[in-house]
């Protein structure tokens, strides 16, 4: 007999009262848990990915060991790019390398417009996972400034020296890049909620770069785009992004339902700067990974304690699950917050 489907999560976004604050971690699926790793010594990141049995299975492991309220689909932010015909190689210990990085107008032209056939497996995965969740499924993009720095820079950094060279002395090739990247990033969500994703998540990593005049003048306008595009599609959605303690209020501006946050604000502070949205984050991974047992307590604590309410708020970290975190301290997080 199936459980009753939880709903929590869902209800939070939208800022409604729950019996018990939902948790979800971002990087649940793969990273620290042991099911992923067995599948990792066997199959290399994106063989898994366009395995939709194997992906909803990662997908499916933090809901068992965990106990969750919500999925997020198993995929990688580098699927996009490649579905524009991007040449994207993942590295164990690197990250993301693109073999021929943009540095010029010229080359931005070479994107390809994104067809959602491209992604079938990631239809496929979320249709499985759909069949077999009784919490809510959250689909995922990265935002266009992160993946625009990732091809302008051909690998990861924390300098982004080649993407504000562009953005500053390119500023029309900057607009065409963005341009085609948010339409691609609305059909690749679209996608996914057409498929059966109850929540999106645009996860902007590396906008906290910029200053918040330039995130107004290079970036906000085509996220807001983004945002108001998928309006009708009638699912939740969250706006992530790390370093926006800054320029928080200008990150709010967009027509979503929650901002996820990282550990560089408290939330009673955000909670003045978002215009009424849901709230999600925002401890610290590294104090999961580091810290004892009563140490993780009292910080989750002081999350909740900052909070003006309880209602429209998502428990998660400020970033993505480290992959040496011991389960054993995630499903004691997990089982601490819902009994609070």
């Amino acid at each position: 007999m199936r459980h009753m489907f939880n709903d929590a999560f869902l209800k939070a976004c939208y800022g409604k009262p729950t019996e018990r604050i939902p948790v979800w971690f971002m990087r649940q699926a793969g990273r620290s848990l042991p099911g992923y790793r067995e599948l990792r010594k066997k199959y290399d990141l994106l063989t898994l990915i366009r395995s939709p049995e194997l992906a909803a299975q990662v997908s499916l492991e933090p809901i068992e060991r965990l106990n969750v309220d919500a999925a997020i689909v198993f995929a990688d932010i580098m699927l996009l790019p490649i579905a524009l015909g991007v040449d994207v190689e993942i590295i164990d210990g690197v990250g993301p390398v693109v073999g021929d990085p943009i540095t010029s107008v010229a080359d931005s032209k070479r994107l390809q417009p994104f067809n959602p056939d491209s992604v079938d497996f990631l239809r496929e995965t979320i249709r499985i996972l759909r069949g077999e969740l009784q919490v809510p499924l959250i689909g995922f993009s990265a935002a266009p400034f992160t993946i625009a720095s990732y091809l302008l820079e051909g690998e990861p950094t924390r300098r982004w020296v080649k993407t504000k060279r562009f953005m500053f002395t390119q500023p029309d090739g900057w607009s065409q890049l963005m341009e085609v990247l948010s339409d691609a990033i609305v059909a690749y969500l679209s996608m996914q909620i057409d498929a059966g994703a109850q929540a999106v998540q645009l996860f902007d990593s590396w906008v906290g770069c910029l200053s918040p005049e330039d995130y107004r003048v290079f970036v906000l306008p085509y996220v807001q785009k983004i945002f108001a595009a998928l309006k009708d599609k009638g699912v939740p959605r969250i706006h992530f992004g790390t370093n926006t303690a800054g320029m928080l209020t200008d990150f709010a501006n967009v027509d979503c339902e929650v901002i996820g946050l990282d550990w560089h604000i408290d939330l009673n502070r955000a909670s003045s700067m978002v215009g009424g949205k849901a709230l999600q984050g925002n401890l610290d991974p590294m104090v999961v990974l580091t810290a004892d047992r009563q140490t993780i307590r009292l910080k989750a604590d002081s999350i909740i304690d900052s909070l003006p309410t309880r209602d429209g708020f998502i428990f998660n970290f400020g970033h993505g699950v480290l992959p040496e975190t011991e389960v054993t301290k995630l499903q004691e997080l997990v089982e601490y917050i819902h009994d609070k």
